[in-house]
């Protein structure tokens, strides 16, 4: 089924235009994304808030206000390994002990609450016992080109985190902030290992 649009993307272009990328081409809804929207709405599983759906296989993610209209998409970065759960005991580690093949961004249906990092940077945690959480892009490391990444439009390109879900600033400060400030909204972390359906 196709999704509601009702404001149009322009915040990736500006994001291009802030930091010299080449902004990636809004993308049409995987069949995944589709059958997720489908069924939340069916079963009312956002349980009368906002929610984001974040399809991994092609790292876009659109939200939706609690009645399933869209309020905006966009690219985003993920972790750098494939998967769809953490590792054990994952999020009290060191970052500098973390293995390449365990840069997972979990999958899940998981609640949108928002905090802070240990630098008072304001985030919305995902997953906090994995230390997954969805923030705006960081550019301290130039040498990871992540505007550049976020901008490819080839999707392997957009795995680079440790784990966490990287935003645009202007996407993040413009749509994410304002909606799930509140602590009341979900996000749908579609699997890409196993079927959409087994998130419900």
């Amino acid at each position: 089924m196709p999704y509601p649009v009702h404001r149009p993307l322009v915040l990736v272009v500006l994001f291009a235009v802030l930091f010299g990328a080449r902004p990636a081409l809004a993308l049409p809804p995987s069949r995944a994304a589709q059958e997720a929207l489908r069924l939340i709405q069916e079963l009312r599983h956002n349980a009368g808030g906002p929610f984001l759906v974040l399809d991994k296989v092609s790292a876009y993610i659109r939200v939706f206000d609690a009645d399933s209209h869209q309020l905006g998409s966009s690219p985003v970065l993920l972790g750098a390994a494939k998967g769809d759960d953490s590792v054990a005991g994952i999020g009290s580690r060191p970052m500098a002990s973390i293995q390449t093949d365990e840069k997972i961004t979990p999958a899940g249906r998981f609640r949108v609450e928002p905090g802070y990092n240990l630098n008072g940077e304001d985030i919305f945690w995902v997953d906090y016992d994995a230390a997954a959480s969805l923030h705006r892009i960081r550019v301290s490391n130039p040498a990871e080109r992540r505007p550049e990444r976020m901008a490819s439009a080839a999707t392997a390109d957009n795995r680079i985190s440790y784990g966490c879900i990287n935003l645009p600033h202007p996407f993040y400060d413009a749509v994410v902030r304002p909606v799930f400030s509140s602590g009341r909204g979900w996000i749908y972390v579609l699997p890409e290992t196993r079927p959409v359906e087994s998130l419900f």
